[in-house]
């Protein structure tokens, strides 16, 4: 199991480093949007990236999904039918919805509230949303043949790119918002460039019928999930700028942007972790593996939950030349940064309960339980916003994943039933409480010192430790030093 294990750590390591690497070069763009950017300019920039994120669900209908599920262990077809048909399939269709978007750009505008000085970012947007969508299969399909190094460096580049240009055509050229648009279609066009070999390796210009039956079949479902899971991610921008103004919403989605570091957590793994169950599915002991997945992977979550909620309004803080990591006018919504790294947490977790979906084809059930989340969403934003702002949208976002973790576990338990190790996990969350109660008491008294904030820190790795190292881990633990010790 350990071995198993340790491959699914490698791999996530992998994904790991040009995730947090390439994350983190779009991440310094956000405290470089927020001083060369007013708040209305980031809100603009927000809502338009809304929309791109919704129309990479419809763009795709879940032929990603389907792709992964079927191209992992063929059924009908060989390798290039695999990869051809979904991949004509979403060019011939790709073209199509872009011709709409094009013909409807005036009242898309107008339901985004966006000025119409932008008017012709729509057109960098369609182009964003068509070749990337173009991407997707071949990104998938190094991940399905285990190249993960080449898939990093083709991320690496993609991101490189992208903030080069920014920084050039922004602060050399000045070019304002439309630079943010250009540059991610010129690094867009690149990732396409470097997949062409992939692509002419794994192309037949056909397109098998009863293939794409099955893809459709388990794919569509996922366009209304896919549809509600954007809305989960996105909606709150909008309902805010409606509820309040785009000046509220960009200073949201700026601080909304500091819980990167769970959500780069959770996409590495993720990177990872869908080829890993699908690969070890027939296993004998493979609903144990899982079951320490969701463990370790809920231990590791939980680390990067305390200690970026300690330490962000220091990091936060910090001025170099003169200027703080984010702009002085956003640091008023740091408060919701703990609420949003929770949040991608019970993101993780409904990830590790998606194994039943995909292993016994139940794609069915993802629409009902991903809509449900939306809708619980969207209720506590309208519920929340109007009473505590910005903060009743991070709620809202919260509410949505836990509520969807939960539906998730209740429907895979009931035909691919895993016994979790359910007390270290509620250890984990009982440690977590009182970390937490520990902080925000100290906050109120106003004793908080950065000195308390590392005790806390170590109390909390005290709990984990005593809580979850078990026999069974220990003696992996101890075997593993010897073996290290050995070699030295």
């Amino acid at each position: 199991m350990y071995d198993k294990l340790k491959q699914l750590t490698k791999d996530t390591g992998i994904y790991g480093i040009s995730t947090i690497v390439g994350r983190f070069l779009t991440f310094l763009l956000t405290p470089f949007y927020t001083h060369v950017f007013s708040t209305h300019n980031f809100g603009v920039f927000t809502n338009l990236y809304v929309f791109i994120g919704i129309f990479n669900v419809i763009f795709l209908y879940g032929m990603d999904a389907a792709y992964l599920k079927f191209a992992s262990n063929p059924e009908i077809g060989d390798k290039k039918d695999n990869f051809s048909t979904p991949y004509l399939f979403i060019l011939v269709s790709g073209i199509f919805i872009s011709g709409i978007i094009f013909l409807m750009r005036q009242p898309i505008y107008s339901a985004l509230d966006i000025p119409a000085s932008n008017f012709k970012l729509m057109n960098y947007v369609i182009g964003i949303l068509f070749i990337d969508t173009l991407n997707v299969v071949p990104y998938l399909t190094l991940r399905l043949e285990s190249k993960a190094k080449k898939f990093s460096t083709f991320k690496l580049i993609n991101i490189t790119i992208n903030v080069l240009l920014n920084l050039f055509l922004i602060l050399k050229l000045k070019m304002g918002i439309e630079a943010v648009f250009i540059s991610n279609l010129a690094a867009t066009c690149a990732s396409f460039i470097l997949l062409i070999p992939t692509v002419k390796a794994n192309l037949r210009i056909k397109i098998n019928t009863a293939l794409l039956k099955r893809l459709l079949k388990f794919g569509l479902p996922y366009l209304p999930a896919g549809l509600a899971a954007m809305m989960i991610q996105s909606i709150d921008r909008p309902i805010l700028s409606h509820l309040t103004n785009l000046s509220t919403s960009g200073l949201y989605s700026a601080n909304y942007k500091l819980g990167i570091f769970m959500m780069l957590f959770v996409n590495m793994f993720q990177y990872a972790w869908q080829p890993f169950f699908l690969q070890n599915a027939k296993e004998k002991n493979a609903k144990d593996i899982f079951a320490k997945v969701l463990t370790y992977f809920t231990l590791a979550a939980s680390l990067v939950l305390i200690v970026i909620s300690l330490f962000i309004s220091d990091l936060a803080k910090i001025s170099l030349y003169h200027h703080t990591i984010i702009g002085a006018s956003y640091l008023s919504g740091l408060v919701i940064v703990p609420v949003v790294l929770l949040g991608y947490m019970f993101l993780g977790i409904y990830t590790v309960f998606t194994v039943g979906i995909f292993i016994e084809e139940k794609s069915i059930y993802v629409p009902f339980i991903t809509i449900t989340g939306a809708a619980v969403n969207i209720g506590v934003n309208f519920w929340l916003i109007p009473i505590w702002g910005i903060m009743g949208a991070a709620i809202a976002t919260l509410a949505a994943y836990f509520v969807m973790a939960v539906i998730y576990f209740f429907v895979t338990q009931s035909f691919y039933k895993i016994n979790y190790e359910y007390g270290k996990i509620g250890k984990i969350f009982i440690s977590i409480a009182i970390a937490a109660a520990i902080y925000y008491a100290q906050f109120a008294s106003g004793v908080l010192t950065l000195l308390n904030k590392f005790l806390i820190l170590l109390l909390f790795i005290i709990m984990l430790l005593i809580f979850n190292i078990g026999k069974e881990e220990y003696i992996f633990l101890k075997n593993r030093f010897r073996a290290a010790k050995t070699k030295a």
